[in-house]
């Protein structure tokens, strides 16, 4: 594993309807929906890292904070940056902010663990047989 803060990587959207606080059910109004802004942050910390892990792990998201500060209705262009800023062991730390041409839509930050995929799913697995 080669992380190191400084790390960067970035997704841009235009807010299509399956993208909606409608469509998903988290509201009843077509503008981004906050699980969505959600996904795609994640979304972006999971590109940042994939070229840096080894073939047999992966990264799983463990914690969010995040302020969803603007409503983007359809049709509007959404960019979602997000920064490694800690790396403590297998823990990943980082920070994001998603904007248009506006206004800062949201920030907030993600942590991630790097695990090995088949042990996760082994551990998983156990979990729900219970």
């Amino acid at each position: 594993m080669t992380l190191a803060p400084g790390l960067r990587s970035q997704l841009l959207i235009m807010v299509e309807m399956e993208d909606t606080a409608k469509k998903i059910g988290s509201g009843d109004v077509p503008v981004l929906a906050t699980p969505r802004l959600l996904a795609l942050a994640e979304a972006a910390t999971v590109q940042a890292v994939e070229k840096h892990l080894a073939p047999d792990e992966t990264s799983v998201g463990t914690r969010v904070e995040l302020e969803h500060l603007a409503a983007s209705p359809l049709g509007t262009h959404v960019q979602i940056g997000v920064e490694l800023t800690e790396v403590d062991g297998r823990r990943l730390v980082f920070a994001f902010e998603a904007h248009d041409r506006h206004a800062v839509v949201g920030r907030g930050t993600i942590e991630r663990v790097v695990v090995d995929r088949a042990k996760f799913m082994a551990r998983a697995r156990r979990a729900a047989s219970r």
